[in-house]
């Protein structure tokens, strides 16, 4: 099998888990949890994982590079931006395992990294990969000007063959209206080959009452491998050939520790093995095993060694 190239784009942060007097200070963002767990999983050179994203000149951007090229994630495509800086949040957890953000992140390179000199050739770099993924705020982090660009640099990678696979995770808050969001969302989805939608996220944004409504809606679309997320409850796949549902994994109360990346794990769980040519049930399988594991760790990306039994070569499912 031959290597595979995907660009994940997105946005790390400085994170600062807190839970009772106790504060820990790490990184995180939604795409780079799932970009380093594929990296994990993925290994033996089966993938080559791009970050994508911008990055400031200070300590904490250097730390964060350092620290994803020992996960084995790639950074030639991260641009540093003298004058900006990552943004932080905070992750407040309470005694159930449940979480509370907050965030400072109004001028955050990220933000900029479709508005630079470097942009033209990144863009050009990533029209030649394989896969393309990003997420709702990987969107919503952007201005106007940026999500023309991002969409342009979609029609040129889907005209080369690429495919796309974009994580709903909406944000309320990020957008300036709703429905600018739903014209956003839209627009990205008509590119979309593989969709996870977390159904809450879902009835959040569209107002949908039922997991149905999202599956016709993204068919018509043109997705052709749609993926609902339900937290706790069974995860449903459908595509033009098969429908599968899987429980999700029962995790006692007294082992949740943090909730954290639960979703953004269960999608590189998941796409370890599809990417590899697995099948759909041993995808879920794989999402749910991650994300089992993930939630009974505080913060976002856990020790690697907790991952040593799931580290399979997901093309043998």
């Amino acid at each position: 099998m031959m290597t595979i190239n995907i660009a994940v784009i997105g946005e790390c942060m400085i994170e600062l888990s807190i839970k009772g007097n106790v504060t820990n200070r790490s990184f995180g963002g939604d795409t780079l949890n799932t970009a380093t767990y594929l990296a994990r999983l993925l290994a033996n050179n089966q993938a080559n994982i791009h970050y994508v994203t911008a990055l400031g000149s200070d300590p904490f951007s250097q730390e964060m590079l350092q620290q994803w090229q020992q996960e084995q994630i790639h950074t030639q495509l991260i641009q540093q931006i003298d004058n900006k800086m990552p943004g932080l949040y905070a992750i407040v957890t309470d005694d159930c395992g449940e979480r509370s953000f907050y965030y400072w992140r109004n001028d955050a390179a990220a933000k900029f990294w479709l508005k630079t000199a470097q942009t033209a050739s990144i863009c050009q770099q990533i029209a030649t990969f394989d896969y393309i993924y990003l997420s709702g705020i990987s969107i919503a982090i952007l201005d106007e000007h940026s999500i023309d660009r991002l969409i342009e640099l979609l029609e040129s990678f889907k005209a080369n063959g690429g495919k796309v696979i974009f994580d709903n995770n909406y944000r309320p808050r990020l957008w300036r209206t709703q429905e600018y969001a739903k014209n956003v969302y839209s627009k990205i989805l008509s590119y979309t080959d593989i969709a996870f939608l977390t159904q809450d996220d879902e009835t959040l944004l569209w107002g949908d009452n039922d997991y149905q409504d999202s599956i016709l809606r993204s068919q018509k679309l043109g997705i052709s491998e749609i993926i609902i997320k339900r937290g706790s409850e069974s995860c449903i796949v459908v595509t033009d050939k098969e429908r599968v549902e899987l429980p999700a994994n029962v995790i006692a109360q007294q082992n949740i520790v943090d909730t954290t990346a639960a979703g953004d794990s269960f999608s590189a769980g998941y796409l370890s093995v599809r990417l590899t040519g697995g099948s759909i049930q041993a995808a879920i399988k794989q999402g749910h095993d991650l994300a089992g594991e993930v939630i009974q760790h505080r913060g976002a990306i856990i020790p690697s060694c907790a991952m040593r039994h799931l580290t399979l070569m997901p093309n043998t499912l």
